[in-house]
């Protein structure tokens, strides 16, 4: 038998069954021999998977927000038309404010005390920032931590619940008395309103105006409409076990059994710079000088930090608890040092 020889298959050969992933096709090679009398016999058949198909690349999330940044956003003049029709609706609400609310003497929402601040001057402000922030971009992006449009749509809410309230004690009182005491001027405001809150609040939802929120750039938010931050639970104070509140005889002076005169004979007087402990035993209510090897809290009875000692300055220590001791401040205050180790004796 002669050596072995190889030859490829033609694609359309394979059976569909056998297409690759993606659609490509198996390309076979047929391992062939040929005997001594010229018979060809397949040896193997190897079936090679081609490379499937790169898969396209998903989408990015931020694709449709660039799409719609690079959409145009078509309006009239330098409004859109959401703007536009929101100013028109301010400004029939604006010259109708003129006219009287009420029957007989003439009075109009300006001269109702303060009544035309929450009905037509804050929608009034809203839609100034609105054409403020068309005609000059850089002008006042926010009103507190209020987007302009977040405050057109209070703006127009508050001023439409004032409406509504006042329609309802009208309504009310016309009722129960019979008399008018309200105008057609007052409906025609509600319903300008209410007009203002569906091109404010709603627009985002209705397919006409919403174009008109998106797309828009993105930016930081102000502190304070960010997430607030977790609050954590305070933590407890540990009053020390032996800060136990004392008897008013310890704020006085402690008749210890030492006379002032025994700082004149130097039998208090605490030892130079050699720093040797004494070895002597001291009863617990015998006052002694102390020197603690770093700074110190000496404390009240209620764990508070009144005063330090430290290893500058020898501290007159007027009673021995233990594992307390009672120091005197130069100054008469009395307080307590809970941290008694490696304190030098004097």
């Amino acid at each position: 038998m002669s050596d072995p020889s190889t030859a490829n298959t033609p694609d359309e050969n394979v059976p569909a069954g056998e297409s690759g992933a993606g659609g490509g096709a198996i390309d076979e090679t047929l391992i062939i021999a040929q005997d001594a009398d010229g018979t060809i016999e397949v040896i193997d058949i190897i079936a090679e998977q081609p490379a499937a198909a790169s898969a396209p690349a998903p989408a990015s999330s931020s694709a449709p927000a660039a799409a719609l940044a690079e959409t145009p956003l078509y309006g009239v003049g330098p409004l859109t038309v959401r703007e536009l029709v929101l100013g028109c609706v301010w400004l029939v609400a604006f010259f109708f404010s003129f006219f009287p609310i009420t029957p007989g003497p003439f009075a109009s929402l300006w001269s109702s005390g303060l009544l035309w601040i929450l009905t037509i001057g804050v929608p009034t402000v809203a839609v100034f920032l609105l054409l403020l922030r068309r005609f000059s971009p850089q002008g006042i992006p926010r009103v507190g931590s209020l987007g302009v449009d977040q405050f057109a749509s209070v703006a127009f809410s508050v001023s439409a619940v004032v409406w509504i309230q006042m329609a309802w004690d009208a309504v009310s009182f016309t009722a129960a008395s019979g008399i008018v005491v309200r105008t057609w001027v007052m409906w025609l405001e509600l319903v300008l309103m209410l007009a203002g809150v569906v091109l404010t609040v709603l627009a985002p939802f209705i397919p006409v105006f919403r174009d008109d929120f998106r797309g828009r750039p993105e930016q930081v938010a102000h502190p304070n409409a960010r997430p607030v931050r977790p609050v954590e639970p305070r933590p407890a104070v540990v009053h020390h076990p032996h800060a136990t509140p004392v008897p008013h005889a310890y704020a006085a002076p402690v008749d210890s059994g030492y006379a002032p005169e025994a700082y004149a004979t130097g039998a208090y007087t605490p030892l130079p710079d050699s720093g040797t402990p004494v070895t002597e035993p001291i009863h617990a209510h015998e006052a002694f000088w102390a020197l603690a090897p770093v700074e110190r809290d000496v404390v009240d009875e209620y764990g508070t930090p009144i005063f330090r000692i430290g290893p500058t300055a020898w501290a007159l220590v007027v009673e021995d608890r233990g594992a307390v001791f009672v120091v005197r401040h130069e100054d008469g205050r009395v307080g307590y040092l809970h941290d008694v180790s490696d304190v030098v004796r004097g």
